[in-house]
């Protein structure tokens, strides 16, 4: 008996099991690699801003706490720190330290080394933008003078020591910083809740900046603030402080570059993209038991309908489906997928990548929440990535008809209701056939078929109620399935 998978069954606190949770990290690969140039961009410079006022945050609680132990003091500021990669999880921003897990789809064939490394390209680039512009707000704001100027000799202490460092230091600690960071982002996989994503994000990354592990993305804000503050800072701040500018001359933008930024940027590339994304797919891809099922959640097995005649059982879903079904992409316009499936017809239809992997399921209700949502003035551009659902019911094309038809029209915890030791959980003086009637179940009106985990057909309501329809007139399904 094949399993199929059923997205009714999640609920927000379900916690995930590992791997489930490679499930979660393969559709956020996609989403990764899905985008388009312009939303990446954005999402990019809204990430590098975030890291940015993380370290803002780091820099005003660890200024001026000389008598608090050293170790106590950077956790604090690693917790503080804990807010960018938050804000990051929660609006879900690009950051290039993150992104590098998309290495995840070129494993499974669903994106060349050229196309993802344009990605990581843009990324990384929307995250300078969004790095740089802060650090501008930042030197204009005078926020180096906070505390007499404290605030601005931590904040140049801290750029200074990111270059002192060797080219193995920098590129370790790299490696170090991402494994930590890419655990934190793979954490938030075991739930779909987003005060559980928070909280998982905080110990990791308090752990990678109270370590001083290197992050490419925070040096972007980090060192050209204190180039800024070492170069552009009147003669008052540093006669306040009772220092020299001279003390600070190392901090260059070449200096920045060669000893720090290149070595960084390569080793969070290899601690996030080898070290947990290849390695976790490594170790949980093999053990799943539908290697190339990206679009599947909780696994719920349709039981066998109580029919005893093998005949009832003789008609497959192969026997039924449509072959050549309308598959829509997740780079598709929303305003495109929408004619598509007006023009045919239908109430939803497969999203599937360029290997026919089913990455979601873009329905007519997803466009009209989406209407809702953005006060029917919606986003022309917005994608079919965007809106639909991640979490499909698939089917396997050699499901029985009677248990396909047994699972659209049933649920068992209602009409049947016991434990899972045959013990009553309810009592009901209904009829069973009343209590069918009774149970409201809400499932798909169109079923992915897969084998192999790719789209091989669909199988609709209406396609099972047509095979179904000649035992009205007492004729045989297996007769259904002879003259399909």
């Amino acid at each position: 008996m094949t399993t199929a998978y059923s997205d009714h069954e999640f609920v927000s606190v379900k916690g995930f099991s590992a791997s489930e949770m490679m499930n979660e990290a393969e559709r956020y690969a996609i989403k990764k690699i899905s985008k388009k140039s312009g939303a990446t961009l954005s999402l990019a410079t809204l990430a590098g801003a975030f890291i940015g006022l993380a370290f803002l945050f780091y820099i005003t609680v660890t200024t001026g706490n000389d008598s608090t132990n050293w170790g106590v003091n950077r956790l604090i500021g690693g917790f503080a720190f804990s807010m960018g990669l938050i804000l990051i999880v929660i609006f879900e921003g690009e950051l290039f330290t993150s992104t590098v897990l998309s290495s995840i789809s070129w494993a499974n064939n669903q994106v060349s080394v050229p196309k993802l490394l344009s990605i990581w390209g843009k990324v990384y680039l929307g995250n300078f933008f969004g790095a740089t512009l802060l650090v501008l707000m930042v030197t204009a704001a005078g926020l180096y003078q906070l505390d007499g100027g404290q605030w601005g000799l931590n904040a140049l202490n801290i750029a200074q020591h990111k270059l002192h460092h060797t080219w193995l230091e920098a590129f370790t600690l790299g490696v170090l910083c991402n494994i930590l960071v890419c655990t934190a982002i793979w954490l938030t996989f075991c739930s779909a809740n987003p005060i559980v994503k928070a909280a998982m994000t905080m110990l990791p990354v308090a752990m990678f900046v109270s370590s001083g592990f290197e992050h490419s993305i925070a040096n972007m804000f980090m060192v050209p603030l204190g180039i800024v503050i070492a170069h552009f800072s009147p003669d008052t701040f540093w006669l306040g402080l009772g220092t020299n500018a001279a003390n600070y001359a190392d901090l260059s933008i070449n200096n920045f570059l060669v000893n720090n930024l290149i070595p960084v940027t390569l080793g969070n590339i290899v601690g996030g993209a080898v070290l947990v994304g290849l390695a976790n797919w490594g170790i949980y891809r093999k053990q799943m038991q539908q290697p190339d099922m990206l679009s599947v959640n909780t696994p719920v097995a349709i039981k066998k309908a109580t029919k005893d005649s093998a005949m009832m059982n003789n008609v497959k879903v192969k026997d039924l489906m449509n072959k050549s079904p309308i598959v829509l992409k997740g780079s598709d316009r929303t305003a495109d997928a929408i004619d598509n499936l007006l023009s045919n017809g239908l109430t939803g239809a497969p999203v599937c990548d360029s290997q026919q992997h089913v990455v979601g399921f873009f329905s007519v209700h997803d466009a009209m929440v989406n209407l809702w949502c953005e006060d029917y003035l919606p986003n022309a551009n917005s994608l079919v990535s965007e809106l639909m659902s991640d979490e499909v019911t698939a089917l396997s094309a050699d499901e029985s008809l009677i248990d396909v038809a047994e699972f659209l029209v049933m649920d068992k915890e209602k009409v049947f209701p016991v434990s899972s030791m045959g013990i009553a959980t309810s009592f009901s003086t209904l009829s069973l056939k009343d209590r069918v009637k009774e149970a409201k179940v809400s499932k798909p009106h169109i079923l992915p078929v897969i084998t192999n985990g790719r789209l091989v057909g669909v199988i609709s309501r209406s396609d099972v109620l047509q095979a179904l329809r000649p035992l009205y007139e007492n004729e045989p399904l297996v007769e259904v399935a002879k003259a399909v």
